[in-house]
């Protein structure tokens, strides 16, 4: 067996350094370009997120969302499109855009479910249901909130206190005012250096307030009711003595007309024939002596005093009525 020589070794080496440098160079090349362009990724994240920062600290909401979405969609990694998507909700909460703001949550929650932004969005997600009048919604997901964190710190705990405020809130406007004033009261005693504080303190205040006029309506409410039945009680009693005294009255003025018949009739018995009753004799006193006294004459009298006696009783009760009406 032949061996080569040194000259011809050196030469095969040669041609395949010849036939493997290319391969090299040309990994080395797509190395670094790939390198260069995470470079240019991660710069252009960077840019876009800082420049999103800036515009959000001047309340250019609009514009601060437009920076970090773009900052979410050349993201390099998945923390870095989580930070970003987050502040694009923010934003859009910031602006009153609910409806994005709840459908990049959704996203936000499959893009990165243990995403500690994820867990806070379940607190902005509560404060949006509330702003929309779902209070039963916001309660749900500010208690699942309330369930996920601890007071591990300052913010932790403003951000509990927050919560707890805002639960409060949905009650007092769903008109739990009791529930509502027992989350207030805890914000109160737990987080006494929390913001909300003072305005959970304004809220007892209130409810207390309204309590007091809810008392008072009810106790108005019931005077009212009762000065209604008791005029009430006037009016019929005096419809009823009025339908009495013209009941009377009518029949005092039939009895009236029966009495001047027997009293003509009874003239005339007295009268001798053929003599005619002058006006001067029916109305003198010993003609009127020589009249017999009829029954129908004896009611009479009783009628008329009993008609007085009725109008007497009719207008002291109305006298009365005008009193306790004043």
């Amino acid at each position: 067996m032949e061996f080569p020589t040194e000259i011809e070794y050196n030469m095969s080496m040669k041609q395949k350094r010849c036939v493997i440098l290319p391969f090299v160079l040309l990994l080395l090349l797509i190395c670094a370009d790939f390198l260069g362009a995470q470079e240019t990724a991660q710069a252009q994240y960077t840019r876009r997120y800082q420049n999103g920062t800036q515009l959000y600290k001047l309340a250019r909401y609009q514009e601060a969302a437009i920076e970090f979405r773009r900052a979410q969609e050349i993201a390099p990694t998945v923390n870095e499109k989580s930070a970003a998507l987050y502040w694009v909700i923010l934003s859009q909460l910031a602006y009153s855009d609910f409806g994005s703001a709840i459908r990049d949550m959704e996203d936000l929650a499959k893009t990165a479910p243990t995403s500690p932004y994820t867990r806070d969005m379940l607190y902005h997600r509560g404060r949006v249901y509330y702003n929309q009048g779902y209070y039963e919604e916001a309660l749900f997901y500010l208690n699942r909130y309330n369930q996920a964190t601890t007071d591990a710190d300052r913010q932790s705990a403003d951000r509990r206190a927050a919560s707890f405020f805002w639960m409060g809130e949905c009650l007092f406007a769903m008109g739990q005012y009791e529930e509502a004033e027992k989350f207030y009261a805890w914000v109160i005693a737990r987080y006494t250096d929390s913001p909300k504080v003072e305005a959970a303190a304004y809220r007892i205040d209130l409810i207390k307030q309204k309590k007091i006029e809810s008392e008072l309506l009810a106790l108005l409410q019931w005077s009212h009711e009762e000065a209604l039945r008791t005029s009430e009680d006037y009016q019929r009693t005096i419809r009823t003595y009025e339908y009495t005294l013209n009941m009377y009255q009518r029949r005092i003025a039939e009895l009236s007309n029966t009495e001047n018949v027997i009293l003509n009739m009874n003239n005339q018995e007295f009268r001798p024939s053929g003599q005619q009753q002058t006006a001067d004799d029916a109305g003198t006193p010993e003609r009127l002596i020589q009249e017999p006294e009829s029954v129908e004459y004896t009611y009479n009298d009783y009628l008329i005093e009993r008609a007085r006696q009725l109008g007497n009783n009719v207008q002291e009760i109305l006298n009365n009525n005008e009193s306790g009406g004043r």
